[in-house]
C-alpha cells in the first residue's frame, strides 16, 4: 500500500476536527471492500431465501472483491495511511460476514434452523473472528505469512462441498457439510503458519470462482 502524504489536506466536518467518513469511501480499494460487503450480505439474504446456488455465486465473488482490494491498493501510489488503516478495518468486517456469518447461516438454513446446527455455526463465526482481529493488531503476522488458515478459505470449502450435495442424501450432505465447517474453524485458530497467497494463487482462485460461478448458475437455472 502506499506511503501516508502529511501535507494532504482532509475535509473537515462542520462540528469536529474529524475528517467527514465518506472521504475515506471515495477510495477505490475501499469501494472494492464495500462492494464485498454487499456481496456478502446478499449472499446471506439467499441462504435465507433457502437460494443456494445463488447464496454461494455471491458468496464467492464477495470473497474474490475481499481479496483484490489489496491487489488494487498496493498499486496506488501516495495512498493515505488513513485511507490504509480504515481499509484494513472494513477488511475484516467484510471478512467476517462473509467467511464466517456467510457459512454459519448456510449451515443453519440446509439444517432448517435445528438447534444442532447452532454449535457449528457458532465455531465459524468464532473462529473466523478472533484470527481477524488478531490480524488486524498484528498486521498478518511477520515475514509474510498468517497464523492457521485464514478465515476467506471457508467459503471456498463450503462451495465444494455443496457440489457434492446433488450426489448424496440429505442426511449425508449435511454431516459432511457440518464436519467441513467446524475443521475449518478449528483450521482458522490452529498454531502453525502458512506462507501468504502468491499470485499465482490469485489466478487459481479466481478461475475456480468463474468455474463455480458457471457451474452454480446451471444449477440454479434448472432447479
Amino acid at each position: 500500500m502506499g506511503e501516508s502524504d502529511p501535507n494532504m489536506k482532509r475535509p473537515e466536518s462542520a462540528n469536529s476536527d474529524l475528517p467527514v467518513i465518506l472521504y475515506f469511501v471515495a477510495d477505490w480499494p475501499n469501494l472494492i471492500t464495500l462492494a464485498g460487503l454487499c456481496g456478502g450480505v446478499l449472499a446471506i439474504f439467499f441462504a435465507l431465501e433457502q437460494n443456494y446456488p445463488a447464496a454461494i455465486i455471491v458468496m464467492l465473488w464477495a470473497v474474490t472483491f475481499d481479496w483484490y482490494d489489496g491487489v488494487v491498493a498496493r498499486k496506488m501510489a501516495g495512498r493515505s495511511e488513513a485511507h490504509r488503516s480504515i481499509g484494513a478495518a472494513m477488511d475484516s468486517l467484510v471478512d467476517l460476514v462473509t467467511s464466517g456469518v456467510g457459512p454459519a447461516i448456510l449451515l443453519l438454513s440446509v439444517t432448517d434452523f435445528s438447534a444442532w446446527a447452532y454449535p457449528g455455526a457458532l465455531a465459524i463465526i468464532m473462529a473466523g473472528g478472533v484470527p481477524l482481529f488478531f490480524f488486524y493488531v498484528y498486521w498478518g503476522g511477520s515475514k509474510g505469512q498468517n497464523g492457521g488458515v485464514t478465515p476467506d478459505n471457508s467459503p471456498t470449502v463450503v462451495s465444494f462441498v455443496f457440489f457434492l450435495g446433488g450426489f448424496l442424501d440429505h442426511s449425508a450432505f449435511v454431516s459432511i457439510l457440518y464436519s467441513a465447517i467446524v475443521v475449518m474453524a478449528a483450521l482458522h485458530v490452529a498454531p502453525f503458519r502458512l506462507p501468504k497467497a502468491t499470485q499465482v494463487f490469485y489466478y487459481i482462485f479466481t478461475a475456480y470462482v468463474v468455474a463455480a460461478t458457471v457451474g452454480y448458475a446451471i444449477i440454479w437455472a434448472t432447479d
